[in-house]
């Protein structure tokens, strides 16, 4: 019998060894994976140094546990392993628990899986639910309960584990979403990062603060019930809870999503970058919050969809604020660069601009009266004529008949284009009459932008939104005169004109309003004191808005906005 036994054991051993093998064969060498690569981090601030979006994995300070807040690591026991201390790596006892709580609630409440075996995959290992990966799991665990001590377990896992938007470790998720070192964060904050690796996105508290405050809780409630900390701390810090507004609110998304295309000139291959912006946090929040009530307000009764707001410096060009639509949650498609829309009477200062510089002044006059090109009358918008008009009251009236007669005495459609693209227009415009009443599809970002040389002395520039980006200096592209004209009749636009509802009383405002047939686009595009300002309002099937034109909501939208601008 003792004989027997003997074999039996040997071969068991043979046959658990041979297992054993079978699973390691395909596994990671440990030394490698406690290194192992990371995608480089792109932080963007804001021009005052906040920070308004992370890309790729942000990893902070490492960071050893007398470094931290003693009640930040008891946190993470408190709910992710209260046996930490005590279990070999693998906790039978936790996984009964687990096992019993989860089948009284009915669906999965608690894990079983101990800090040792979260690191373990962490590190090592996919999240594939197999038979090989979890036998792996469990080699791994035991390889580093032995080659560790469970402070350093700790420690590791503390600056390794995934907390959420983009950031690995407690210290760079502490500065995403507190702004603080994890040296410095409060007894709150750090029940906020311990409840984090269960769920990092359905917790994130910039995502979602009521689902983050109520797991901070949760683990609050656990470390009063291991004694970590009193029952009246836990309440105390309970009721101390407070997220703030995230740096450069959510709609910044959009500007972050474009200025990140821009950083390759800046930043090499492979490497972490911090980059400063010329994002203005307040006003981009502002303009977010004003386009926000007019879309659920005023635009809802009037079938407006959705819109778009840019603000930039009209010497520099630095992009100050991005709207691209009424939710970047909802959807990220930045309707200020993306998307192509007729500007209509919004692209007729290009017209006036190529009269202008063939020696047409203000306040020479020209005929509004009815007109044919083929088999082509356009209509003035009121469906009346003036008779003789001065250029700049034509303007400030938006004439479709005189446009039409302006382009055509300018040397037509060509010239009309050549003119636009100086200014900055780079997309393609129709060859035909019709250009003057603005029928080629522009950018809202292309079209404000290209409104600067009127106001600037003459000068292109080119939107940018990084602060050492190398673009090009503003060029001279207007004779200081003829910007100077250009700039005195889009002031009697807003003065005396279509654009009376954009005026902001005691500062300079100038600017053009658009309209597009059926009131399926409606635009304003100008300047206050130093400042571009375009607005557009509309739909994303192109369906008509009801009675909107670029006078109204968007000319609106224009002062709400600069109301803030200073």
């Amino acid at each position: 019998m003792l004989r027997w036994g003997i074999i039996l054991g040997v071969w068991g051993t043979l046959a658990l060894a041979a297992i054993v093998l079978w699973f390691s064969t395909d596994l990671p060498r440990p030394e490698d994976a406690l290194d192992a690569g990371r995608r480089p981090s792109l932080v963007l601030q804001d021009r005052s140094g906040q920070t308004v979006a992370t890309f790729g994995d942000v990893v902070g300070e490492k960071l050893h546990l007398r470094d931290m807040p003693p009640y930040l690591p008891a946190a993470i026991v408190a709910v992710e392993d209260r046996r930490f201390w005590q279990h070999p790596g693998i906790d039978p006892i936790g996984i009964l628990r687990a096992a019993w709580v989860n089948a009284r609630a009915g669906h999965v409440v608690q894990g079983g899986s101990t800090l040792t075996q979260q690191l373990a995959k962490t590190l090592f290992l996919t999240n594939a639910r197999t038979l090989r990966r979890k036998v792996q799991e469990v080699l791994l665990t035991l390889w580093l309960e032995h080659r560790f001590s469970k402070r350093e377990i700790l420690e590791i896992y503390l600056n390794r584990v995934y907390l959420g938007a983009g950031a690995w470790g407690v210290d760079a998720a502490a500065r995403q979403y507190f702004g603080v070192s994890a040296r410095h964060v409060s007894l709150w904050q750090a029940a906020v990062l311990a409840g984090l690796p269960r769920a990092p996105s359905r917790f994130n508290p910039r995502v979602n603060p009521a689902a983050a405050t109520a797991r901070a809780r949760d683990v609050l409630a656990a470390m009063a019930e291991t004694g970590a900390i009193t029952q009246d701390q836990a309440t105390r810090a309970t009721q101390a809870i407070a997220f703030g507004t995230p740096a450069g609110g959510p709609g910044a998304g959009w500007f972050a999503d474009w200025v990140a295309d821009q950083t390759t000139a800046l930043v090499p291959d492979g490497r972490d970058a911090v980059l400063r912006t010329t994002l203005d946090r307040a006003l981009q929040a502002h303009a977010e919050a004003r386009l926000a009530a007019m879309l659920d307000g005023p635009g809802a009764a009037a079938g407006v969809g959705e819109g778009a707001v840019v603000v930039i410096d009209a010497t520099s060009g630095a992009v100050r604020a991005m709207v691209g639509g009424r939710s970047y949650r909802a959807g990220a498609y930045n309707r200020a660069v993306l998307a192509r829309r007729q500007p209509g009477s919004a692209f007729k200062p290009f017209v006036w601009l190529t009269a202008v510089e063939r020696g047409k002044r203000p306040e020479d006059k020209v005929l509004d009266a009815p007109i044919r090109i083929g088999g082509w009358s356009p209509m003035n918008f009121e469906r009346r004529y003036e008779g003789e008009v001065t250029l700049e009251q034509a303007l400030a009236d938006s004439i479709n008949t005189v446009s039409v007669r302006l382009l055509l005495a300018a040397g037509g459609p060509r010239a009309v284009a050549a003119e636009a693209a100086r200014c900055g227009i780079a997309d393609k415009l129709p060859n035909d009459a019709s250009l003057a009443l603005g029928t080629g599809e522009v950018g809202l970002l292309e079209l404000t932008a290209a409104y600067a040389p009127f106001f600037n002395g003459g000068r292109r520039i080119t939107p940018y939104g990084l602060e050492r980006m190398p673009i090009a200096a503003p060029e001279q592209v207007l004779t200081a005169e003829d910007a100077a004209q250009m700039a005195r009749m889009l002031r009697a636009v807003v003065a005396r004109g279509t654009g009376r509802a954009a005026a902001v009383p005691g500062r300079m405002v100038a600017g053009k309003t658009g309209t597009t047939q059926d009131s399926r686009d409606a635009w304003f595009v100008g300047i206050v004191d130093g400042t571009l300002i375009g607005v557009w309002l509309g739909n994303d099937d192109n369906a008509p808005m009801k009675g909107v034109t670029g006078s109204g909501l968007p000319a609106r939208l224009f002062r709400e906005v600069a109301a803030a601008t200073r």
